[in-house]
């Protein structure tokens, strides 16, 4: 089992930022891959970023150039830094955690970001 805990979320102005951050613990395998995914209200949970193990990232669309994800293995923790909030980056942010043999998904209890215009 592996446990996620997330924290960094908030209330931001249009144009501000925030750094999220998720934290790994319990049976740990390699190789995995970690990420952030975010559910508005009425909408389908969307992939924002991912990064496996060695540093190999992946955004959606409409993050690119503004958000960047990072980890730190010593930690098992991955951020995601986020520049430029557009109120349509308001949701829930989840983190994930995929491992990547015998293919399996953990999820953290998700963390509010709010973005006012």
């Amino acid at each position: 089992q592996v446990q996620l805990v997330e924290s960094g979320g908030g209330l931001v102005q249009a144009g501000g930022s925030l750094r999220l951050s998720c934290a790994a613990s319990g049976t740990i395998f390699s190789p995995n891959s970690m990420g952030w995914y975010r559910q508005a209200p009425g909408k389908q949970r969307e992939l924002v970023a991912t990064i496996t193990i060695d540093g190999s990232t992946n955004y959606a669309d409409a993050v690119k150039g503004r958000f960047t994800i990072s980890r730190d293995n010593a930690k098992n923790t991955v951020y995601l830094q986020m520049n430029s909030l557009k109120p349509e980056d308001t949701a829930v942010y989840y983190c994930n955690h995929r491992r990547l043999i015998k293919l399996w998904d953990y999820w953290g209890q998700g963390t509010q970001v709010t973005v006012s215009s």
